[in-house]
């Protein structure tokens, strides 16, 4: 089984833009892809780990893996998935934040020469000319579209920041960016993102007339649709200072049996034979 039908078989993928291609690229090692990670605290959680996991798949076959970290657009705040503003942090915060990141990244993925880079969107977007984005960059945006997003949608309603309203352009700008510095093809990202993905891929198209890719993966819910990684204390952390090792066991040890077996498949390096027989 080659990776991506590995992928599929394990619950994975969500949506992608063109399947027949992504599925060639990924197969044959051809992919360049990018993560995005905005350091909006201090440490990774659970919801992070599975796209650590699959970055390390790829990666595993061939692929050559970017991380970005969003240092630049940790300044603005997603908002999807959001029914209000992100809180504000520092300069001083963020960059805290980054580097607590990258410390927790090499445990997970082979990074160095021709193997994975890492980069941080801040060395690119805090430089970028207001001015010259809106011409350049927003030119290529379509208001009434961007609306149609998800993301957005939900916070019209209750209120959506200008601030907010430039994230789609501003992680759009990360592919583009990473496209012509570094060849990067393929977005992988969250199923909440994908509005976003497209937008990458659209202005990739306009600007520079070549094709780019982009897949999401599915979210870690439980059997009653709701996000996983979650406990009434706060988030699962993967830094344990911040969740005990004792409690990462327990968390795991008490979710529902209806959901073990998918946990294993999204979250585990097991061989899906061997996943498979457990179900039996």
């Amino acid at each position: 089984m080659k990776i991506y039908e590995e992928l599929v078989a394990r619950g994975l993928i969500a949506q992608v833009t063109d399947e027949e291609e992504i599925r060639e690229l990924v197969n044959e090692g051809r992919a360049t892809f990018y993560i995005g990670f905005d350091p909006t605290a201090d440490s990774l959680h659970v919801g992070h780990f599975m796209a650590l996991c699959l970055m390390k798949r790829l990666q595993m076959a061939g692929n050559k893996p970017v991380v970005l970290i969003g240092g630049g657009t940790a300044m603005i705040g997603d908002p999807s998935g959001r029914t209000d503003m992100r809180s504000m942090m520092t300069r001083e915060t963020i960059q805290h934040n980054v580097d607590c990141f990258k410390v927790q990244m090499e445990r997970f993925i082979e990074f160095g020469e021709d193997k994975a880079i890492l980069v941080n969107n801040a060395d690119w977007l805090l430089d970028l000319n207001y001015v010259d984005v809106l011409r350049d960059v927003g030119a290529c945006f379509s208001v009434n579209r961007m609306l149609t997003a998800e993301c957005y949608k939900q916070r019209m309603e209750r209120g959506l920041s200008f601030l907010e309203f430039n994230y789609m352009i501003m992680q759009s700008y990360d592919f583009y960016y990473l496209f012509k510095k570094y060849g990067c093809n393929m977005q992988f990202g969250g199923d909440d993102q994908w509005s976003n993905m497209l937008g990458g891929t659209e202005l990739i198209r306009r600007k520079l007339g070549k094709d780019a890719y982009a897949m999401t993966i599915n979210l870690l819910l439980n059997s009653e649709g709701k996000k996983m990684g979650k406990t009434a204390s706060g988030a699962v952390w993967l830094d344990p200072k911040k969740t005990s090792p004792y409690d990462f066991y327990q968390y795991w040890r008490n979710v529902d049996d209806k959901d073990v077996l998918k946990c294993i498949r999204m979250l585990t390096f097991l061989p899906l034979e061997e996943i498979n027989a457990m179900d039996s």
